[in-house]
């Protein structure tokens, strides 16, 4: 069994990944390769003039937000599955198996990789550090150190570039939604600015060192062909 109290509790970033990975979670990237010590920046430090801007943007954020928008945004915070984009690319991705497994594939990357991250920073959720501050949904109880980077952010821009490299006659729209759906976790109050940010930086990177694997280029070109077959891309 995994036990999360000592993963995170180990302080180089790669026995942090190690200890994520699990048994019977083979990834294709070794943790050296997306080692986010070595990729991102520190989040601005608490109670620094960086961390209280970005409690400020959070409650100006929800002064402002519709009815209708955090309907939307509760419906992002429940899906981190490939289904994300099928209004920006105009059909049903988790219909072509072989696009669909490349994407899960990407998920399964980014799960291992971004809870090492989380871990090795430790951030508090804004809720912690501000009790003021109200989620789109009802937060889980107990310490919540794992805000940065955010993992909704880091899903959104890994699959995005992907899916833009798969379709590039969607590529802006694809990437217009990973923006969206990064920038509703503020929304949500469940993230800080730098968390998105940083998950956009990580997931981009994740998305470049996967498509180096020629693992990964294979199921990419099985992608390519069912799209092309199907006509959803050139």
């Amino acid at each position: 069994m995994l036990n999360i109290s000592r993963c995170a509790s180990a302080i180089p970033f790669l026995m942090i990944a190690v200890c994520f990975a699990g048994p019977g979670q083979a990834a294709m990237l070794d943790p050296a390769e997306i080692d986010a010590s070595r990729l991102l920046p520190p989040p601005p430090a608490a109670e620094s003039a960086r961390a209280k801007a970005e409690i400020v943007e959070l409650h100006a954020i929800a002064a402002s937000s519709s009815d209708a928008l955090m309907e939307a945004v509760r419906r992002d915070d429940a899906d981190e599955k490939s289904d994300l984009f099928n209004a920006a690319l105009g059909f049903d991705i988790t219909k072509l198996p072989a696009a669909n497994k490349l994407l899960n594939d990407v998920l399964k990357e980014e799960e291992i990789s971004s809870k090492a991250a989380k871990a090795y920073f430790h951030r508090d959720r804004p809720w912690i550090v501000d009790a003021s501050i109200k989620t789109c949904v009802p937060e889980k109880p107990g310490p919540a150190a794992n805000s940065y980077p955010s993992g909704h952010a880091t899903v959104a821009y890994s699959m995005g570039v992907v899916l833009a490299e798969l379709v590039p006659q969607k590529a802006q729209a694809i990437l217009t939604r990973s923006s969206e759906f990064a920038e509703h976790r503020l929304v949500c109050g469940v993230h800080f600015r730098s968390d998105i940010v940083a998950g956009q930086e990580f997931g981009t990177v994740l998305a470049l060192r996967l498509m180096e694997k020629p693992a990964f280029k294979a199921e990419m070109d099985a992608a390519r062909a069912e799209l092309r077959s199907a006509h959803y891309t050139d």
